[in-house]
């Protein structure tokens, strides 16, 4: 299923308020489930990230990491990923196991093996 983003201020000040949340060293997760019928998000970077360059590649290693592991989702959700001063150094391996990891917490992915609770 492919993904769509998030654009409206609305949705991410859902997400913010409403949405369940995880933070990594390199990348917060909120999470909510959604009535689409659709995977969407929405990738937040500030200033405090650096220059325009360090952002676009902040959220461009989020979004490599997010189209990697988006397969593994089930159902319909709603993202936002929030970069942080680290993620423009790191690769996107780095982000893709924090948002796994992250993911598992939320339980947004489920493991085969667990039963879920």
């Amino acid at each position: 299923m492919k993904s769509q983003t998030l654009k409206e201020n609305k949705d991410f000040r859902r997400l913010y308020y409403r949405g369940k949340s995880k933070a990594g060293d390199a990348l917060v997760t909120y999470a909510m489930k959604n009535r689409e019928g659709a995977l969407r998000y929405g990738i937040t970077t500030s200033k405090k990230i650096g220059n325009a360059v360090q952002r676009n590649r902040a959220r461009r290693v989020i979004r490599a990491a997010f189209s990697e592991i988006e397969e593994k989702v089930s159902g319909s959700w709603d993202f936002v990923f929030v970069a942080r001063t680290r993620t423009s150094r790191v690769k996107t391996q780095v982000i893709k196991k924090q948002m796994e990891k992250q993911f598992k917490e939320l339980g947004v992915i489920n493991e085969k093996n667990k039963p879920s609770s």
